[in-house]
């Protein structure tokens, strides 16, 4: 699924973003829903099923009112939110029928849930922001989407992202359809991309949870900038399908959250891998990752982190910041031995090739199935971007790029598999050689990058804040399918730190 973390030209939205705020305007709710206390936004996913435990508590329906309200008083200034679902409320209304019966599907029961703008949503629009994939809604929800409603989860709504997931080529956090993402802890900081809307709708209190898509950085990097909790799982591990694509080699939904124990629930009401996903062999099956969260998870663990890359010959350093020497000090007082390791690069030359060839190829089988929009292919999306913004600058540049590849699939086969082994051996070599549990980095340092490329889990985890006051964030990575160590370990030091800062709106 679309899913790189973009950089690009900024372009102005103008009455598009007041057209987004007005499709905010209409009451969702029939009944009047009791007022909920201050702060409810921010509880955790088990504080808040506690307290629908509770008779006379708080209800699903309470909280979807609640969230509701709060994204159309704030959604017009941070621009998180691109469509709500009109059937929230009456989802949720009938979920406190279920608890109120007895029937309790699982730990999401009742909690809101905000979802990409990648992912299909049964009535609602999956359009990657952009106005040429604007048609008819969705006729069906991606399975993914179906695993997280068999365990209650309400869908409160879709996020905002970057067009395109990057793809288009325009600045992290805007899209035609929804404008500029804003990051919560300042409106003029840097939001990341693609999966903005969910990071920082989450940072906002918008929603508890929400669901990213990642290729190359899209999961990470925003919820990095934003200051909550992303992972982006092994690829394989969860169901594709339902997904606007770029590559197969790469595209991975993943859960966002203010916790790394709610990722962990996310995770497990997400999981079910595609059988005729040819990533998904060998997918560990009913996990519950949550099993390994438990207080000292890093006494005895091997943590690395690059402390040179060669260049040229010579080691460099690599990254180094005071959040990133707080998190190896926090790791080592909580028992774990940090040690140093050189990473060697990847050769990364040819892979921007590759990609562009994978997103021409799956975008227009993907445009060529989905009934009802204003375009059918790539092609025909460039010349509707152009009808109707005009070709007086390039503001698809990405798009025009990935139009002229000319890499067949069977030219692009050995390639990857070359780049895919080169990109895993440089995670593989120093966690083997040094007997690693997991590795660390600063997000800043781009290891998500190669990470990516390699089909690897990571994790990124609140450090604090930078020299500027904003959001940093420690990255956790690993081997395929080890994603109940990196959560066992992320889950450590966030309980250790205590560093998750909330913004000032």
């Amino acid at each position: 699924m679309l899913g790189i973390a973009s950089v690009g030209i900024a372009y102005g939205a103008g009455s598009l973003v007041r057209q987004v705020v007005r499709a905010f305007a209409g009451d969702y709710s029939s009944v009047a829903s009791k007022p909920v206390p201050a702060g409810t936004e921010y509880l955790s996913v088990n504080e808040l099923s506690r307290q629908m435990a509770l008779p006379g508590g708080l209800t699903s329906a309470d909280l979807v009112t609640h969230l509701q309200e709060r994204i159309r008083r704030l959604n017009p200034q941070l621009n998180a939110v691109i469509e709500l679902n009109p059937k929230a409320y009456e989802t949720a209304r009938e979920l406190d029928r279920e608890r109120a019966s007895g029937n309790v599907r699982g730990p999401l029961h009742g909690i809101p849930i905000l979802l990409k703008d990648t992912i299909e949503t049964e009535g609602m629009q999956t359009s990657a922001g952009a106005f040429g994939l604007v048609g008819e809604a969705a006729g069906k929800n991606a399975p993914l989407v179906d695993y997280l409603i068999k365990q209650g989860a309400v869908i409160l709504g879709k996020t905002n992202m970057t067009e395109m997931a990057g793809f288009r080529g325009v600045a992290d956090g805007w899209s035609s359809r929804g404008g500029q993402t804003r990051n919560p802890h300042h409106a003029d900081a840097d939001v990341g991309g693609s999966s903005s809307g969910s990071a920082a709708a989450v940072a906002a209190g918008l929603a508890p949870l929400a669901v990213g898509a990642e290729t190359s950085g899209s999961i990470i990097v925003p919820a990095a900038r934003n200051g909550v909790v992303g992972l982006k799982p092994s690829v394989g591990l969860l169901n594709r399908n339902g997904i606007i694509p770029a590559t197969q080699h790469q595209d991975t939904p993943g859960p966002m959250a203010r916790s790394v124990f709610d990722v962990a629930l996310m995770l497990n009401a997400m999981s079910g891998s595609d059988p005729q996903d040819p990533a998904s062999v060998g997918a560990p099956q009913g996990i519950d990752y949550t099993r390994l969260l438990v207080p000292g998870a890093l006494t005895g663990k091997r943590i690395g982190y690059p402390a040179t890359f060669p260049e040229d010959g010579d080691p460099q350093p690599a990254w180094d910041s005071e959040p990133f020497r707080r998190t190896l000090e926090v790791l080592r007082e909580q028992g774990a031995e940090v040690v140093p390791v050189e990473m060697r690069l990847a050769d990364a030359s040819g892979w921007a090739g590759l990609l562009f060839g994978d997103v021409k190829d799956e975008l227009n089988t993907y445009l060529a199935r989905r009934s009802g929009l204003p375009v059918k292919s790539l092609t025909e999306l460039i010349r509707f971007n152009d009808e109707r913004d005009g070709t007086d600058a390039d503001h698809q540049p990405v798009l025009r790029e990935i139009s002229t590849s000319t890499l067949t699939p069977q030219q692009r086969k050995p390639l990857w598999e070359e780049l895919i082994r080169d990109f895993r051996s440089t995670v593989n070599d120093p966690m083997k050689a040094h007997n690693l549990d997991a590795m660390v980095s600063d997000v800043d340092s781009n290891d998500y990058f190669g990470v990516a490329a390699a089909g690897y889990p990571g994790i990124a985890v609140p450090s604090g804040t930078d020299e500027n006051g904003l959001p940093s964030s420690a990255y956790f990575f690993g081997t395929q399918w080890t994603e109940p160590t990196l959560l066992a370990v992320a889950h450590g030091y966030e309980q250790a730190a205590q560093v998750a800062v909330k913004p000032a709106l």
